[in-house]
């Protein structure tokens, strides 16, 4: 089973920490203040980042999201800008916790009874909640044949193991801060070895 990311959402409905393992298409980092600061690095940029290198010029900002430019190199080649149709982090993170409470809400409203959401599947990959008591949500996306139950089961020792060693009883980290996610190496490192080691880990 290939484990792609996990999310973890925390009772505001922000993303607090974000990581991936096998994941095939990269975000585009967030634009400045589109997410907290620590829910993972390599996700926050400047509004404008400039590429400059002999017989290449590129700039990626706002304003040319979704844009296809080119410039002339060295030699008159025609260079095209870097593909941006992969969406920043911050817009990425909101989706899936759009989609995750649409489906969470329709599952109560369709079903008359008060059924939880725990995955749903499409072609390409399967997502899996965990919802703490304290409403803090672990989203997990796998490859589409992944079995639940064990998915469930490690985003619960997630929650049980790392979280709660290194963000909950951690008295640096803010849990119920509007201001900082919850990364810390600890917490990361940990998370890492354990999803790791799960023996649905490929």
């Amino acid at each position: 089973m290939t484990i792609y990311s996990l999310y973890i959402y925390d009772r505001h409905c922000i993303c607090v920490f974000y990581h991936d393992w096998q994941r095939v298409k990269k975000a585009r980092p967030a634009y400045e203040g589109g997410i907290l600061p620590n829910v993972a690095s390599g996700l926050m940029t400047n509004p404008a980042t400039t590429i400059n290198t002999p017989g290449v010029s590129a700039t990626f900002g706002e304003s040319n999201v979704g844009a296809a430019s080119s410039t002339v190199g060295a030699g008159g080649t025609t260079i095209a800008q870097a593909n941006l149709s992969a969406l920043p982090f911050d817009e990425e993170a909101k989706l899936v916790y759009g989609v995750l409470i649409s489906l969470r809400n329709m599952v109560k409203k369709l079903s008359g009874r008060d059924e939880t959401f725990v995955n749903y599947r499409t072609s390409s990959y399967k997502m899996h909640l965990y919802e703490t008591i304290s409403g803090y949500k672990f989203v997990m996306l796998t490859d589409p044949f992944s079995m639940s139950d064990a998915v469930r089961g490690a985003l619960r020792q997630i929650y049980t193991g790392p979280f709660v060693e290194f963000v909950v009883r951690n008295p640096l980290v803010a849990m119920d801060s509007l201001e900082s996610g919850i990364d810390n190496d600890h917490f990361r490192t940990a998370t890492d070895r354990l999803v790791k080691g799960l023996p649905i880990y490929t």
